[in-house]
């Protein structure tokens, strides 16, 4: 009963918050934050209550959704539950100050409840069905707070976005149908025994690549991390800190879900997604130094840092039962990137909530003279970094002594390659992290500083509460990580399926810290020699990404929009509107022709014509016929009209008795002669041609669903049967 409230109470809250919001603001507000803070208590009783218990909670729903609803609450998920609800609490007491004078809030914050109970319905799952009904619920109550401001850039960010989301979400159950097919289960717990049992059968991958499409484009994951850059600049700065540090994680839970059961220990599998992730960590942390937007920047690097996360679930499935660091420092850089998003993009929240501005050369200079500001973001740019005795330096470090146990155990020299491409990653991340604190908090706006330094009020007293508490997670984590991030480590270890380690990490030892020390140094000399020099020019940042290089505009829409219409089109254009057969037509006309002119007007080939001629007809109206005959059958049996039922005989004659009395009163009022019954008669065939165009449109519409549900299941029968 506890998990079913974590997930419809702030479902539930939505429409009760929306209909207060249009009386009261202050209400709505009100009943948001406290929404948010009975989820927090809500994910503390839950912990609690696993705690005295000494097992794991479960509950659902059965028959909901055909094959019914299952939860589960483990170690893992109560600590990503605590993250989940800790962040919407600081995003909720953050939001009605950066709303103050922004419209359409109501609807902000219907969709806020509706997708906080959506993704703890995802963290929640106990098998992938689950999972994807409450993902894709997500992914739709969520495209709101990207199109919320509704410029032309939010409203084309909001396609992208939806786009990403609806062909992930098709792909991916297709995934979970397939899978489905072959194992008979989908439980997450029952994956791995099953599948060992079947065998390792070439459509376990389809399922997965299938899988892996559509969690993976939720998560970042490059080449499917389209949606990301552009869709955080235009979304407000609370939802994308959502977006960022909540969001993508849901897209992770899927990747670990088959990763740490389906292919448990599997060396291709890990293979995959250590090329994946090595080729988001390098490319966001690339996209994210050269931006000059601050959101965007973020954005970018929130790509970057799943890249790091997706690195260490790969080497999980490389390493195998030596997985304990690379798991360990997987589910903790999952904790520490939320923690710093939340941070961080409250921080550019609070920048843009003062300037309305995002471009680094009109915001420069605006956080001096704001210690609360420049603390908080200095703590999250450090944490990301990696920067020892914060939380993120640990994370880092297991990543990093994963990859070097690789290289040991493997004895393959493309792991240093990796490990290499892991450190200048870091170095990157110092770089734009420096670019982006010097630009805001050190150096001097050429024009508007005096008016920053006076800016004293640029935080209400519940959104600097907001900010102080997610900031001090960081160091908190980072100082006592024998404790707080081993702890959360150890509680994560049966759903990643880890290890334990062979002996205690010690996080600043020599051989730990080198790493830090290189990516710092690789940091440095990345920030003075190339930011400093060749993306500045005349004392102003400059971006010199080309602007030809967008994926989306490059392959994906060209892809969507021209060339597979084009090619479908082509097609169409063969088999369609009788073009083939006209032509096969035309080519029996020649050669009945010229068998005409060979033996003349006989009476052999005369009738033999004539009679083929007819036969052809014949086929051509039946073919022609045919669709017309399927429409006739199925609403002669599927969709027969009932008929009339007494209820309509009620309504006509009430309709009709409603006209009498206006004829009535129009005949006391000397503008109708008695009898003669004229709005009677109107409002009698109005209401007839209201309920008759009603029963066509609701035909027309059954039909048409009836035609679309027999054609995704023939679709379906066709690929389950190959």
């Amino acid at each position: 009963m506890l998990l079913l409230l974590m997930i419809f109470l702030p479902m539930g809250a939505a429409p009760i918050g929306w209909l207060i919001g249009r009386q009261s603001r202050r209400g709505r507000d009100a009943l948001a934050i406290g929404v948010g803070f009975v989820e927090l208590g809500l994910a503390v009783g839950a912990a609690l209550l696993r705690r005295s218990a000494g097992a794991d909670l479960a509950a659902g729903l059965e028959g909901i959704c055909g094959l019914g609803l299952r939860l589960k609450y483990d170690g893992f998920r109560m600590v990503y539950c605590l993250v989940l609800s800790f962040m919407w609490s600081m995003t909720l007491l953050f939001s009605p100050d950066y709303f103050a004078h922004h419209h359409n809030r109501n609807r902000y914050y219907f969709f806020q409840l509706l997708t906080l109970g959506a993704t703890m319905g995802v963290f929640l799952a106990a098998d992938l069905y689950t999972a994807f009904v409450f993902f894709e619920i997500m992914s739709f109550t969520s495209f709101p707070w990207v199109i919320q401001e509704e410029t032309e850039g939010a409203i084309r960010a909001a396609k992208t976005y939806l786009a990403v989301a609806v062909i992930g979400g098709l792909v991916a159950l297709m995934g979970i149908f397939l899978l489905h097919a072959g194992l008979g289960t989908l439980e997450l717990d029952a994956l791995y025994p099953t599948a060992r049992a079947a065998g390792r059968q070439p459509v376990f991958y389809t399922a997965a690549a299938c899988i892996l499409f559509g969690f993976g484009a939720k998560a970042g994951m490059f080449p499917l991390h389209i949606w990301l850059p552009k869709a955080h600049p235009v979304a407000p700065a609370p939802a994308s800190a959502l977006l960022s540090g909540a969001l993508t994680k849901s897209g992770v839970w899927g990747i670990l879900a088959i990763s740490c059961n389906l292919f448990r220990g599997d060396p291709a599998w890990g293979t995959v997604i250590l090329v994946l992730g090595t080729v988001t960590m390098l490319l966001g942390a690339v996209l994210a130094l050269f931006s000059i937007d601050l959101k965007r920047t973020l954005a970018c690097s929130s790509m970057s840092q799943i890249g790091f996360i997706l690195v260490g679930v790969g080497m999980m499935g490389l390493l195998g039962e030596e997985n304990a660091l690379a798991a360990r420092g997987t589910v903790l850089h999952m904790v520490n990137h939320s923690a710093f998003k939340l941070v961080l993009f409250l921080c550019a929240g609070t920048v843009f909530r003062n300037l309305h501005q995002l471009d680094l050369n009109e915001i420069r200079g605006f956080g001096r003279k704001k210690p609360l500001l420049t603390a908080a973001f200095l703590l999250g740019g450090l944490g990301i970094g990696g920067i020892p005795l914060l939380n993120g330096y640990v994370s880092k470090t297991l990543l990093h002594e994963s990859i070097v146990e690789g290289t040991h155990l493997l004895g393959s020299g493309w792991m240093t390659a990796v490990e290499w491409i892991f450190l200048f990653s870091g170095g990157l991340t110092l770089a734009y992290m420096t670019k982006l604190f010097v630009a805001v908090f050190v150096e001097k706006h050429p024009i508007r500083q005096a008016e920053f330094d006076g800016m004293k009020r640029y935080l209400s007293r519940p959104a600097a509460l907001a900010l102080s508490l997610s900031a001090l997670v960081l160091p908190v984590l980072g100082l006592s990580a024998n404790y707080t991030m081993n702890g959360i480590a150890d509680l994560a270890a049966d759903f990643l399926h880890g290890e334990a380690p062979a002996h205690a990490v010690h996080y600043l030892s020599p051989e730990n810290l080198k790493g830090a020390a290189i990516s710092i140094a690789i940091g440095a000399a990345v920030y003075l020699a190339v930011v400093r020099t060749w993306m500045r020019k005349g004392g102003r940042y400059v971006n010199l990404w080309p602007a030809k290089l967008d994926l989306e505009d490059l392959v994906y829409r060209p892809l969507l929009l021209r060339i597979l219409p084009a090619v479908f089109g082509w097609l169409c254009a063969i088999f369609g509107e009788n073009r083939l057969t006209k032509g096969l037509a035309k080519g029996a006309l020649a050669v009945g022709s010229c068998l005409g002119v060979l033996f003349g007007e006989n009476r052999v080939s005369g009738p033999a014509a004539k009679g083929l001629f007819a036969v052809t007809r014949t086929l051509s109206h039946a073919v022609s016929d045919s669709l017309d005959a399927l429409v006739v059958a199925v609403r002669r049996t599927l969709l027969r009209q009932s008929p009339e039922r007494v209820e309509n005989k009620v309504a006509d004659t009430a309709s009709y008795r409603l006209g009498e009395l206006l004829d009535q009163a129009a005949v006391r009022l000397g503008s109708e002669r008695p009898g003669q019954r004229r709005h009677a008669s109107r409002l009698y065939q109005l209401h007839r041609t209201v309920r008759e165009a009603s029963r066509q449109i609701t035909g027309n519409l059954s039909f048409a669903l009836l035609m679309l549900v027999t054609a995704i299941c023939a679709v379906l029968i066709y690929v389950l049967l190959r």
